[in-house]
């Protein structure tokens, strides 16, 4: 196949020492196999997305800087019948966190979601209150890489009130209870390649932090998937990653069942190096979605 990798201007800020730079393990890999890759950052207008049999969203990890080009680049896609992998309709979808509260209505456990809309008026104190919660997360909507995210304690509600009237009258933000259990277990992350299920590992975040990314420190540990949260998690990814050739479902193991903290269906770091069997699945599910479009 002749395939574009989908990146962004600069990925130095998600880099990390300890961790092989993905983008490279894929590309490497999916030439030895045979393919033509060509990486392409999404946002150059000089691109020609229709030289491409498929064109495979990696690290696009600007588009939540400046998602409404983001979007206005998947319509171009669309009405040129670009195939994008993961699809358009549901990369579109998963760019916003609101999805989450779409899967709760679906009967889907997730961790518990206050919307902040923006331009909202937003009382720090009165929203804790309101949560019944010591301490609540704060997050942008559309966001990435834990961008203007942090803990709300009732102690701070005064301090932080400014910053927080000020984030939510720019754009909408989701309040969620702080999960002390990510930093005495960590959080879990299930890894899907064409719909099947391919490795997992627990991601911890350094000594006084809550943020599990690598690039902040946070430790990754490849695991068995529990059988249980492996259950959840294929339901996840049959019913709201149709058509995917990637999906990570990212989680917490709370009172014997899945937590949803996140179905991360965009540009996710998908721990390749983890699991010796990773890149080959990745390549045959890609092959298998290749046979299908072209019978």
């Amino acid at each position: 196949m002749n395939i574009a990798l989908v990146t962004c201007e600069s990925l130095a800020q998600y880099a990390a020492p300890n961790v092989d730079d993905e983008d490279s393990l894929l590309t490497g890999y999916l030439r030895r196999q045979g393919h033509t890759v060509e990486p392409r950052i999404w946002s150059n207008p000089a691109v020609d997305w229709t030289r491409f049999d498929a064109v495979l969203l990696k690290s696009p990890w600007d588009y939540f800087d400046r998602v409404e080009e983001f979007y206005g680049w998947l319509d171009r896609l669309e009405r040129q019948q670009i195939r994008l992998l993961n699809p358009v309709p549901v990369v579109r979808w998963n760019a916003n966190k609101r999805y989450l509260l779409d899967m709760e209505r679906a009967g889907v456990r997730i961790v518990p979601t206050r919307l902040l809309p923006r331009g909202e008026a937003v009382d720090a104190a009165a929203l804790l209150q309101e949560m019944g919660q010591e301490q609540v997360v704060v997050k942008p909507a559309v966001s990435g890489g834990a961008k203007n995210t942090f803990i709300l304690t009732r102690q701070e509600t005064a301090v932080r009130q400014p910053q927080l009237t000020e984030l939510v009258r720019h754009e909408d933000f989701l309040a969620q209870p702080f999960q002390s259990q990510i930093q005495e277990e960590g959080e879990w992350s299930l890894l899907y390649f064409g719909g099947e299920y391919s490795h997992c590992v627990l991601k911890t975040p350094k000594s006084g932090d809550f943020r599990v990314q690598h690039y902040l420190g946070g430790g990754i540990a490849p695991r068995q998937a529990p059988a249980h949260l492996r259950a959840a998690a294929d339901r996840i990814v049959r019913e709201f990653a149709p058509g995917c050739l990637y999906a990570r479902v990212d989680g917490l193991d709370q009172d014997g069942e899945l937590l949803l903290m996140e179905l991360e269906l965009i540009e996710p770091f998908l721990y390749l190096a983890s699991d010796p069997q990773a890149l080959p699945r990745y390549e045959q599910a890609l092959r298998r979605m290749s046979e299908v479009v072209n019978e």
